[in-house]
């Protein structure tokens, strides 16, 4: 794949989850038996990336950690005969170099995505949100996809999309497309997080893109929100109005993109993690029914009296 290099965001503070996240990073916030950057990072494997660069902040030294290779443990794993735990370790030595910048103020995305300018310079990158999972296990080819629509459309930005319910889609950036073409969506606009009523469409952005250089420009010309925010997408709208082609592809039927946005969205998808765990998943699946029929009881008892 000519587009090997992927920027991952990961400095955000997390305060959606506190205090879960007030001494470890959201992104390294377990789901089932891996944290969620870990997911994120063997998508990116799995779909060509050789080369990750993490955009982090103050307290993320975890992330880093976390892709060392630790020739200690695996030394005390080899020794004691624990190769399954070894076999677990398998992500350390991936075919991936990471990269790591610093973010120093907290700007939003769009920033974020600017701090990797003096090391991606003039190529394309995927850009991957490091506190979003595609499919189930990360078993997604949507960047895949995304690169061949890039290349064999000479594309200025590529999207990932999703359909989002009306009434969410005040929680995403929102696009206005004009034509589908073999299931390549031309976007004309992009709006971060509209009123309902004022959405144009219910096509929710989905954590993945791929960018041109010209990404960085058009992030110095827009102008930050009233909280100081520059939002990504006020960059990719920018673009658009500049005639910029950018295109949205969805993710395949079935795929869907676990955000862990707040404490609900992250119950949900460690349950259907935890649920869905090739050992233990049908075991945790009676032992959730089990519960639940305990709860029912209980309810029952009370009403009665």
């Amino acid at each position: 794949m000519s587009i090997n290099i992927a920027i991952v965001p990961v400095a955000g503070l997390g305060t959606s989850v506190l205090p879960l996240t007030k001494s470890q990073p959201k992104e390294m916030l377990a789901l089932g038996r891996k944290p969620v950057v870990q997911y994120v990072v063997e998508e990116l494997a799995s779909n060509g990336i050789e080369r990750i660069l993490f955009i982090t902040s103050q307290g993320k030294s975890s992330i880093a950690a976390h892709f060392d290779i630790d020739e200690n443990l695996i030394q005390y794993l080899r020794e004691t005969g624990r190769e399954t735990n070894l076999a677990e370790l398998n992500y350390e030595r991936q075919n991936i170099e990471y990269f790591y910048t610093r973010q120093r103020r907290q700007l939003g995305l769009g920033h974020a995505v600017l701090c990797a300018q003096p090391l991606v310079g003039k190529e394309p990158a995927v850009v991957a949100l490091g506190d979003s999972i595609i499919g189930r296990r990360a078993s997604s080819n949507i960047v895949s996809r995304m690169v061949e629509a890039y290349e064999t459309e000479k594309a200025d930005v590529v999207i990932a999309l999703e359909a989002v319910d009306t009434d969410d889609v005040d929680q995403y950036g929102i696009v206005d497309v004009s034509e589908d073409r073999q299931g390549l969506l031309r976007i004309r606009g992009a709006i971060e997080k509209p009123f309902a009523a004022d959405a144009p469409s219910n096509l929710s952005i989905a954590a993945r893109y791929v960018f041109s250089p010209a990404i960085y420009q058009a992030l110095h010309e827009i102008e930050a929100d009233r909280q100081g925010i520059l939002q990504l997408t006020d960059a990719i709208d920018y673009l658009i109005q500049q005639d910029a082609k950018v295109i949205g592809i969805q993710l395949d039927p079935g795929v869907k993109r676990y955000d862990i946005g707040d404490f609900q969205s992250y119950f949900k998808t460690f349950l259907e993690f935890t649920l869905s765990d090739p050992e233990f998943g049908v075991s945790m699946q009676s032992f959730v029914q089990n519960y639940l029929e305990q709860l029912d009881q209980q309810a029952d008892q009370v009403e009665q009296g």
